[in-house]
């Protein structure tokens, strides 16, 4: 359910708008290619979840922006504007209903060469549909 659930949560935000024309890359793992602004899974996590009746995951994600300015109001907008993306993740998925969407914590990063990062991490609590 993890890998899915990072597959569709990537998808998700590459199909907003205002992060492709903000972002150079939006990818399921930090892009080796791609020259910053971009945003990536850092890291992610799964444990059991499950009720009586449904298979469940808590999947806890990390997702990185790495941004090479000093423009802390564009860093930002463009922080928000996934925070709102996520936050507007249709519960229902194929094979799975995010039930709890939950930021936890973010942390910011002045980086060598000019870096700017910035980690959010979010839980999500899935349960599979009851049909699989």
């Amino acid at each position: 359910m993890e890998s899915r659930f990072r597959t569709d949560l990537i998808a998700w935000l590459r199909a907003d708008a205002t992060l492709v024309a903000a972002l150079n890359a939006v990818e399921e793992e930090s892009p080796v290619a791609a020259s910053p602004p971009w945003l990536g899974i850092a890291a992610s996590a799964s444990a059991d979840w499950s009720t009586k009746t449904h298979t469940g995951r808590e999947v806890r994600i990390a997702l990185e922006l790495v941004e090479r300015q000093d423009d802390v109001e564009s860093l930002a907008a463009t922080v928000n504007a996934i925070e709102r993306r996520i936050a507007t993740l249709a519960p229902v998925q194929p094979g799975y209903r995010v039930v709890v969407t939950q930021f936890l914590r973010s942390r910011a990063e002045r980086r060598p060469r000019g870096l700017r990062a910035v980690l959010l991490e979010y839980s999500f609590r899935l349960l599979a549909h009851p049909e699989e």
